[in-house]
């Protein structure tokens, strides 16, 4: 009689864990799809047209594999962020990077900080490998809280601190001068990890200069959002040469595939397209501000492509959640305390957003929301 395989130490102590329940779970479980997709952040704007036409021709050439090195990306990537192309790692999203990069600093019992409630998918990659994840709430503004950050990494001697910047779930965005100070705190041989998935609809003026780089940083861009490639799984880091080169010993040499690298280069040159989404998700961000204020309830300004109301009390979440989900409409809830009165939604195109209005008002009407 065969032994069963003995599993590793790490392993036999995880808890079962998913950082997220697909939509597609959802929609099995209800057995019908859902009408208005809206909680999973992704692009309502599709793919530009010029990485669809280079899909479609690359598509013929499915039987090669892809360029291990990603050398024309990075090369192109590298002229418009102006650092040498050593400094830039191409992975299969940033979900890939954050293992890569746990796994190059992160010791089995050293510790990793974060805030409790932010994209789970880090502290999902600190427990995977052993780390020990140490967090931060949120401050009463619904922004991570840097001060408390810095401190907890300097009394727990992290070997690594992640922000989201702009934040998801809240879509909280810090500017420049506030990161540098943030910085400034943290110990000198601690890295952090900058999550910038959302940069194109933060204030660019704001952002902190990609060539003027801290070795400590690690700096993590996708073409999910506003490219509107999620299904294509492709983003890149920008870090200091020795960090991406420790990576390169370990990273999946084929992970990326030829589409993804064809469609990510096609869409870095549709400009117009970028202008268009980024108009689009500045106007929706305003409508769902404006819709949450003839509802009666609040609302946290977002830098991201999303928006989260406020419903007061987390039961009162909980159930505008299930009767939309009720409607086809699929959204989030953005976590942990103090976020568990928070709806997450994602700008969708003009007739969604009209869609969603319309149907939120009635479920508010359902549940009796209370209306300030």
């Amino acid at each position: 009689m065969s032994v069963a395989p003995q599993f590793t130490e790490i392993v036999r102590h995880l808890a079962p864990s998913t950082p997220f329940i697909s939509p597609f779970a959802m929609e099995r479980a209800m057995g019908r799809p859902f009408a208005l997709r809206l909680g999973s952040n992704e692009s309502a704007f599709g793919p530009p047209p010029k990485a669809l036409v280079v899909i479609s021709q690359t598509a013929e050439r499915s039987a090669w594999y892809g360029d291990p090195e990603s050398y024309d990306l990075r090369h192109k990537l590298s002229g418009i962020h102006h650092v040498d192309t050593e400094q830039i790692l191409v992975a299969s999203g940033i979900d890939e990077l954050l293992g890569l990069s746990v796994r190059v600093l992160v010791n089995p019992g050293d510790s990793a900080v974060t805030t409790d409630g932010t994209y789970p998918t880090f502290a999902y990659h600190v427990h995977g490998y052993g780390g020990f994840l140490c967090v931060a709430p949120y401050a009463s503004s619904m922004m991570p809280n840097l001060d408390a950050l810095a401190r907890l990494a300097r009394e727990t001697k992290a070997k690594m601190v992640y922000l989201a910047n702009p934040d998801n779930p809240t879509g909280s965005w810090y500017p420049a001068d506030a990161i540098q100070a943030f910085l400034d705190r943290v110990p000198e041989d601690c890295a952090v990890i900058l999550d910038e998935a959302y940069i194109e609809f933060a204030p660019y003026t704001t952002a902190l200069p990609l060539a003027d780089h801290d070795r400590r940083l690690i700096r993590m861009r996708t073409f999910s959002k506003v490219y509107g490639l999620a299904g294509l799984r492709i983003g890149y880091l920008i870090a200091d040469p020795d960090v991406v080169a420790a990576m390169n010993k370990i990273r999946l040499q084929y992970g990326v595939n030829a589409i993804a690298q064809a469609a990510a280069l096609a869409a870095l040159d549709d400009h117009q397209f970028v202008r268009n989404v980024t108009f689009e998700i500045n106007r929706g961000r305003e409508e769902y501000y404006n819709l949450a204020l003839r509802l009666g309830l609040k609302s946290i300004p977002s830098s991201a492509n999303f928006v989260c109301m406020d419903f007061g009390d987390a039961r009162i979440s909980e159930a505008i959640m299930e009767h939309l989900r009720q409607r086809a409409v699929f959204v989030r809830r953005a976590g942990p305390r103090p976020l568990e009165p928070l709806l997450r939604i994602t700008v969708g195109t003009p007739s969604e957003r009209k869609s969603f209005a319309r149907i939120l008002s009635k479920v508010m009407d359902e549940v009796n929301i209370q209306r300030v």
